[in-house]
């Protein structure tokens, strides 16, 4: 036997089911990302994998899903929408909503530790999750506008970059509720 096999039956079932599942979800996160409609904030199916990300696999897993997602794009993959990568994504205007996307599980990781896994808290969490990457990149948008360009008032960034986005992601929160709900017991800690 050598020093691989070794390794390898050390390595825990447990940890193993858990990165092929963060690798999965990853891969999911990525091939949603490419679905796009370009406009100044891309419409993506991005945010029903991250939904399922979180509501499949737990606060925890689900994170780490979206920062392997999000590590992957800033060492220069293109796997953000319109197939860009690089810390150059990150550091404009729609960055923030891509970074809010690890305060939208972090949120959804403390909900779930507080008040359980139920069908309602996790649309209560993917809701307020939503409210979060919202936040967190428009504000975002609006710092690094003014950096780049010039002042821009919230309500110009709100109808560019909230309003028209919040009818398409109720309806991809309401996917992955249902989803989630019916893959949870078929995922195994």
């Amino acid at each position: 036997m050598n020093r691989t096999d070794e390794t390898i039956k050390k390595v825990p079932v447990k940890t193993a089911k858990n990165v092929a599942y963060i690798g999965l979800f990853t891969a999911l996160l990525v091939v949603c990302s490419f679905v796009t409609v370009p406009t100044a904030i891309p419409f993506t199916l991005q945010t029903l994998a991250l939904f399922l990300a979180l509501g499949v696999l737990g606060g925890k897993r689900g994170t780490l899903t979206i920062v392997c997602y999000i590590f992957l794009g800033i060492i220069g993959l293109p796997v953000f929408s319109g197939f860009r990568g690089g810390i150059g994504v990150i550091f404009g205007t729609t960055g923030g909503y891509i970074v809010g996307f690890i305060f939208t599980g972090l949120l959804y990781w403390g909900i779930e530790k507080l008040f359980g896994k139920s069908y309602l808290v996790t649309v209560i969490s993917m809701l307020l999750g939503a409210a979060v990457y919202f936040a967190f990149g428009t504000a975002w948008f609006m710092v690094v506008y003014l950096k780049n360009t010039g002042p821009i008032g919230l309500g110009s960034v709100l109808t560019t970059c909230v309003v028209p986005f919040i009818i398409p992601d109720l309806i991809k929160i309401s996917l992955a509720s249902i989803v989630s709900y019916k893959l949870k017991d078929k995922i195994k800690d």
